[in-house]
C-alpha cells in the first residue's frame, strides 16, 4: 500500500515522483509501458519556454515561469544538459508586429525577465541567417533547451533513489474505492494508495473516467520533426518561433544541447494517440514554414525524423484539479509542460497536502545522481578512470564518444533499461549521425550479456520491438 500512487511516468509524473519522495512516504510510479518518458517525452521541441505565451492569469502563466528557473537548477544540480540560449519570435508585417508587442506585454505581466522588442538590425546582427524580410522579433533571454528524457530520468531516479518504487509494464484497466483506499489494477495486479496522481498524458481522460465523467477531452496532436547532422547545428543560435496561432507555437528551428539542429513541428490533430508514424505531407508543410524563417535551413542533412503526439484538450488551459476525493487530475499538459514540470509538481503536493497527505520532510533525502560522461572529462580524468576500469576505453559509439563503461553504468541505473533506445536515452549511444548503425549490435551483445539474456530476447524500445529473429549460423 502507498501513500500516493501517480499513474503515468513522463515529465510531468516524474516531477512529482521527484518532489514526492523529499517527504516521508511511500511513492508508486506507474506507468503502462517498459521505461520512463516513452510519451510525449521523448518526442518534443526540448524547449524551456521563457512564458510569455500564456495569457496571465492563467495557470500556464503561473507555472511556466517559475517552472523555467526550477528546471535549470534541477538540470545543473542532477547532470542534465541545459543551455540557456534565448529564443526569438520573428515578425513579417505590422500584423505579426502587434502579436509581438500582445506577447511582450504577456511576458511582462507573467515575470518573464529581460524581454524586448528588437529590431531587423539587431535580430539579424544575432542571427544573420534570418529571413532578410523580417522587420522585428520578440527576444527572450531566459528560454533555454534542454535534454527531456534525461530530466524526467534524472528526477525519476532520484526518487527511486529515495524509496519511490518505479511499477513498469502495468497498465491501469480499472479503479475501484474501498476503505478509503483507490485499487488500481491492469487485470492481474493490484497497486493500492490512499492519494492518486493521473498524470497520463494523452490517456489522462480515459483514466480519469475510470473514477469519474471527466469535464474534459484530451484531443491528441500529432508533431513531426526533422532532426538535422550537428554539421547544421550552428545555423542558428537560438530558439526561432514563428509568431504563434492559434494550433499553437508553429515550426521552431533550434539548436539542440548535442550540438543538432531541430525542425518541427507541425499540428496535425490524429485519432489514435499511440500513431507516431510520419507522413510525407506532415514533414513538406514543416519544410515549407521553416524556410519562411531560414531560408538557407538545409534539410538534406536530416538524419532522423520522429513525431510526437501532444496531450492538446478541449480546455484553453493546464487541467489541474481533484476529479474526485483524493484523486487529482494533471491533464492536458502540452506546452509549456516540460517548462512548467517542476511547479506543476509543487502544485500537486501543495494539494495533497491541503487533502490531508501528511508531509514531512526526509532528514537524509540525496538529492544527487552519479553520471559519468567520459567525452566531457578532461585528459587526466580520462585516463584514471580508464586505468580503474577499462571499460571506460573502449569506445562503442564512435559518433557520440559513448563507452562500454557508460553502457554499463546505464544498465545498472537505479531504473535499468530493457531496451537499445532504453541505453540510448539513458548514455546517448545511437545519437549521432548514423543513429546507431554501428554501435547497435554492440550494445545488444553488452545488454544481453549484463543482463544474462538471450541476444533474442533483447528490444529495440517498446514491448515486442524484437531486433533478432532467430540465428541464421551455427557452429559445427
Amino acid at each position: 500500500m502507498f501513500d500516493v500512487a501517480i499513474i503515468g511516468a513522463g515529465i510531468i509524473g516524474c516531477a512529482c515522483a521527484y518532489k514526492l519522495s523529499q517527504y516521508n512516504l511511500s511513492v508508486a510510479l506507474i506507468d503502462r509501458e517498459n521505461d520512463i518518458s516513452l510519451g510525449a517525452t521523448r518526442a518534443n521541441s526540448a524547449i524551456i519556454h521563457a512564458g510569455f505565451d500564456p495569457e496571465p492569469n492563467t495557470l500556464m502563466a503561473k507555472l511556466n515561469v517559475d517552472g523555467n528557473a526550477q528546471c535549470k537548477e534541477i538540470c545543473k544540480k542532477l547532470g542534465v544538459e541545459c543551455k540557456e540560449i534565448g529564443s526569438l519570435v520573428t515578425a513579417f508585417d505590422e500584423d505579426d508586429m502587434k502579436t509581438l508587442q500582445k506577447l511582450l506585454e504577456n511576458g511582462r505581466k507573467n515575470g518573464v525577465p529581460g524581454i524586448e522588442i528588437w529590431t531587423k538590425e539587431q535580430v539579424l546582427e544575432r542571427e544573420p541567417n534570418l529571413s532578410k524580410d523580417i522587420i522585428g522579433a520578440l527576444w527572450a533571454p531566459s528560454a533555454a533547451i534542454t535534454n527531456p528524457w534525461q530530466l524526467a530520468l534524472a528526477m525519476a531516479e532520484v526518487a527511486v533513489v529515495n524509496g519511490c518504487k518505479p511499477i513498469l509494464n502495468f497498465d491501469v484497466s480499472s479503479i475501484k474505492r474501498e476503505n478509503s483506499l483507490y485499487i488500481l489494477s491492469n487485470g492481474k495486479e493490484n497497486v493500492r494508495a490512499k492519494f492518486v496522481i493521473n498524470a497520463a498524458g494523452v490517456f489522462a481522460d480515459k483514466v480519469s473516467a475510470l473514477v469519474s465523467s471527466p469535464t474534459y477531452k484530451i484531443i491528441p496532436t500529432a508533431g513531426e520533426y526533422y532532426l538535422l547532422d550537428k554539421s547544421e547545428g550552428n545555423t542558428v543560435s537560438s530558439v526561432i518561433f514563428p509568431c504563434p496561432s492559434k494550433k499553437g507555437k508553429g515550426v521552431l528551428i533550434s539548436p539542440t544541447v548535442h550540438g543538432n539542429l531541430i525542425v518541427g513541428p507541425n499540428a496535425q490533430i490524429v485519432s489514435d494517440a499511440e500513431d507516431t508514424k510520419s507522413t510525407a505531407s506532415g514533414l513538406a508543410e514543416v519544410r515549407e514554414k521553416a524556410s519562411k524563417n531560414v531560408p538557407c535551413v538545409n534539410l538534406r542533412q536530416n538524419i532522423r525524423n520522429f513525431t510526437g503526439i501532444r496531450a492538446n484538450s478541449s480546455v484553453d488551459d493546464f487541467i489541474i484539479e481533484f476529479r474526485c476525493e483524493n484523486f487529482l487530475d494533471l491533464a492536458g499538459i502540452r506546452s509549456p509542460g516540460l517548462s512548467s514540470a517542476p511547479a506543476i509538481a509543487d502544485m500537486a503536493v501543495s494539494m495533497l497536502s491541503e487533502k490531508g497527505l501528511c508531509l514531512e520532510k526526509k532528514e537524509n533525502f540525496i538529492d544527487k545522481r552519479k553520471k559519468i560522461s567520459f567525452k566531457h572529462l578532461s585528459e587526466s580524468e580520462k585516463k584514471a578512470l580508464i586505468e580503474k576500469n577499462p571499460k571506460y576505453g573502449r569506445v562503442i559509439c564512435r559518433c557520440e564518444t559513448i563507452t562500454e563503461g557508460e553502457i554499463i553504468d546505464a544498465i545498472n541505473s537505479p531504473i535499468p533499461p530493457c531496451s537499445v533506445d532504453g541505453i540510448k536515452r539513458r548514455a546517448g549511444s545511437g545519437m549521432g549521425r548514423c543513429q546507431g548503425g554501428f554501435c547497435a549490435p554492440k550494445v545488444v551483445e553488452i545488454l544481453a550479456r549484463e543482463k544474462k539474456i538471450s541476444p533474442l530476447d533483447v528490444l529495440q524500445d517498446k514491448n515486442g520491438s524484437y531486433i533478432l529473429i532467430n540465428e541464421t549460423k551455427q557452429e559445427g
